[in-house]
Parts: structure tokens; C-alpha cells; sequence
């Protein structure tokens, strides 16, 4: 059996910049996990002392506090500045822009839609910028009970589908006055989409390595899985892997999301190739 790497995969910019960030900050503590790989969470702690709170309360004056590449809600970023913690701020890029977009579009008398999960940590962040509010959705469906202004800015979660996003934005500029969309989905995100939906049409079996809980990496299982239908599989690490998925197959489709690190993908990789001797 052959095994083929998806053309874009793993680690985005933003992820790179944010373990640069907390590798040359040690002794510090990120606010939330600062990626969605627990792995690699752990292996800042033992080589670096990155340590991981979830609490806001455990940051004292003068301790390094490393924000989260999703970011956080304005009011606690705040708090951390008040308390005099020295805040380090791994944030992508990509997510800041929404944020500035959220408080400048609400000030200007906007309706804010956010389209994304709002139980995610990048926009519960998002949503709080949003000086008047924001109305957060995943379907059209969702927005069909709101009553919006006729002025209304639009803004995606960074790793949303752009197909998704589009039938919303579709919904919306028939029905007000002025819309305003910002495409706020990143390059990333588009790239490792497109290559894994090129790669799951000629590959057996897809392999989508990545955090159970990161939103980019179920989105790339999600596309795998409409074109391989069961014959894809969203694992963590080398250690999820069964046998039973390469039986009989010929070629083995694998891509990562954004938070995989490449020490990660190559474990899974000889694990494969061992698995399909």
C-alpha cells in the first residue's frame, strides 16, 4: 500500500508563531490550551515549563500569562492587564482580525452575524468584541428567527467551510439593505481543505490526524468523509490506528490540521507503513 501526504497540511502560520512565542517563554502559563493538540500541549510543559491554566484567578502580578492562538473575551484580557500580569499574546493574526472587525462594524451601528461554533474559544473571544452584541450561527436555518437591522456585517470563524459561509451570506443580501462580508476564513484553512478533498478522490482510505477537539480538523474529516464516506478517520496520534483500515486498500490518503505537529504526522506515517506490511 503507498502513502500520500496531503499537498497543504499541519501546522498553519499561526500555530507556528504561537509555539515560537511559548517555546521562548519559558516558565510561563498559557490561558486555555494554546493549540487544540493536547500532545504537543504536553511537550511544552516538559521541555519548555509551558504550564496550561484554565483559570484566570491563577495569574498574580509579574507572572507570564501566554494567550491562546484562539485568543479570549476582551473582559479578561482586560482583567490580566489590570492585575499587572505580563501578558504575552500568541493570538493569530487571523483571529485578531475578526475581533477588530466585530468592534468597529457594532460602533458603527451594525448588526453583527458571526458564522461559527459559539461554544468555541475563538468566538466566545470574537463575539466579545462586538460592542453591542453579536447573533452567532451555524445554519440558515438559525438565522430565519432573527431580526436584524438593515445594516449587517458579517464575519466567518477562521476555519469554517467557505461553501457554508456562502449559503448565509446569500441569505442575508437579499433581505437588507447594506451587507457587509469580510471574508475572515484564513488561507490556511482553504488550502488544507481544497488538498484534502483533491486527495480523498483518489485515495482508499483517509487518515485526518489531529485534536479531537479542533474545529479545523474535523472540517478536513467532514470533506474526507463525503468523498470517501466511511473510509476516513479522524485520529489524534499513532496509537489510534487499527489495522483492520488498510486491509485490501491501495492507497492511503493523510492530512493533518492546523495544530499538528510534524513529529506527530511522521509517528502515524511508520506506524502505517508498519501496520501495512
Amino acid at each position: 500500500m503507498k502513502i500520500k501526504l496531503a499537498e497543504n497540511y499541519g501546522f498553519c502560520f499561526g500555530v507556528k508563531r504561537a509555539i515560537k512565542i511559548a517555546e521562548e517563554n519559558t516558565n510561563s502559563a498559557t490561558y486555555g490550551p494554546l493549540i487544540h493538540n493536547s500532545k504537543e500541549i504536553a511537550r511544552l510543559n516538559t521541555d519548555f515549563n509551558v504550564a496550561l491554566s484554565d483559570d484566570l484567578s491563577d495569574f498574580q502580578r509579574g507572572d507570564k500569562a501566554v494567550i491562546r492562538t484562539h485568543g479570549i473575551p476582551k473582559d479578561e484580557l482586560k482583567e490580566l492587564n489590570g492585575r499587572d500580569v505580563n501578558v504575552i499574546d500568541a493570538t493569530c493574526p487571523y483571529v485578531t482580525k475578526p475581533q477588530q472587525i466585530c468592534e468597529e462594524m457594532s460602533e458603527a451601528g451594525y448588526d453583527i452575524v458571526i458564522f461559527g461554533d459559539e461554544a468555541h474559544p475563538e468566538i466566545k473571544g470574537v463575539k466579545s468584541y462586538a460592542t453591542h452584541g453579536a447573533h452567532v450561527v451555524t445554519s440558515v436555518e438559525e438565522l430565519e428567527n432573527l431580526k436584524l437591522k438593515e445594516q449587517v456585517a458579517v464575519v466567518a470563524q477562521t476555519t469554517r467551510k467557505a461553501e457554508d459561509y456562502l449559503e448565509i451570506c446569500n441569505y442575508l443580501i437579499p433581505r437588507h439593505k447594506e451587507v457587509r462580508v469580510f471574508n475572515t476564513i484564513c488561507n490556511a484553512t482553504f488550502e488544507n481543505q481544497d488538498a484534502v478533498r483533491k486527495l480523498s478522490k483518489e485515495a482508499d482510505v483517509m487518515i485526518i490526524i489531529g485534536g479531537m477537539n479542533s474545529s479545523n480538523t474535523k472540517q478536513l474529516h467532514s470533506i474526507a468523509l463525503h468523498e470517501q464516506h466511511n473510509d476516513s478517520h479522524h485520529i489524534e496520534g499513532a496509537d489510534d490506528l487499527e489495522a483492520s483500515w488498510f486491509e485490501g486498500k491501495q492507497l492511503c490518503g493523510i492530512s493533518a490540521g492546523a495544530s499538528t505537529p510534524d513529529w506527530i504526522i511522521q509517528e502515524v506515517i511508520t506506524a502505517i507503513e508498519e501496520m501495512s506490511k
